[in-house]
C-alpha cells in the first residue's frame, strides 16, 4: 500500500512539475507580443474597412459608442494609457472624430498602434517589470501592455458585432 501511495505521490509531483515547466515556457516574449500587436493593428483596420459607410454611426443603444467611436476609442486608449503608464511622450498627432473620414480614422488608429508599439519597445526589461498604481491596482508595465491588448480586443469585438448588425461580413480572424 505504501508503494502505491509513493507511486501516486511521485506521479502527481512529476505531473505538477511538468505543468509548471510548461507554464513557464508558455509565457509570451516581448518579440512574440509585438508580432501579436501588429496583428491586432491589422485586424482592427480590417474591421474598420468592412463597415459600410451607412453603419459608421451605428449604435446598439443611444448610450453606447457608435461603430466609429469604438474604433477611435481603441486608438485613444492606446495613446492615453501609453502616455500615462508606459512612459510615452507626446504622440504628435490627433484627430477630430466628428469631421474625420474613414481614411483619416484608419490613419489615426494605425498611428496609435505604431505609437504604442514604439513606446512599449523603448521600455527596458526592468522598466517593464516595475510596479505602479493603475486604476487602483498595483501592476507591472508588462501587465499594462497586456491590458492594452485586451482592451483593443474588447472594443474590436463590439465593433465586429456592429458589422454583423449592419449586414457586413467581418474579416476572418487570424491569430498569429
Amino acid at each position: 500500500m505504501k508503494k502505491v501511495v509513493r507511486l501516486f505521490s511521485g506521479a502527481f509531483l512529476a505531473s505538477l512539475l511538468m505543468l509548471m515547466a510548461g507554464a513557464v515556457n508558455a509565457q509570451t516574449t516581448v518579440e512574440e507580443f509585438m508580432m501579436k500587436w501588429d496583428n491586432s493593428k491589422k485586424y482592427t483596420l480590417d474591421v474598420l474597412a468592412k463597415m459600410p459607410d451607412s453603419g459608421m454611426d451605428y449604435k446598439t443603444d443611444p448610450e453606447a459608442m457608435s461603430f466609429k467611436e469604438q474604433i477611435h476609442h481603441i486608438g485613444n486608449a492606446i495613446v492615453g494609457i501609453s502616455q500615462g503608464f508606459l512612459k510615452g511622450g507626446d504622440p504628435g498627432f490627433q484627430i477630430n472624430l466628428e469631421s474625420a473620414t474613414r481614411a483619416e480614422l484608419a490613419d489615426y488608429v494605425a498611428k496609435c498602434y505604431d505609437y504604442g508599439k514604439k513606446t512599449m519597445a523603448a521600455l527596458t526589461p526592468e522598466q517593464m517589470a516595475e510596479k505602479q498604481d493603475v486604476f487602483g491596482n498595483s501592476v507591472s508595465r508588462r501587465q499594462v501592455m497586456a491590458l492594452l491588448m485586451d482592451h483593443s480586443t474588447h472594443h474590436r469585438g463590439a465593433a465586429i458585432a456592429y458589422l454583423r448588425v449592419e449586414g457586413a461580413e467581418p474579416p476572418a480572424f487570424v491569430g498569429f
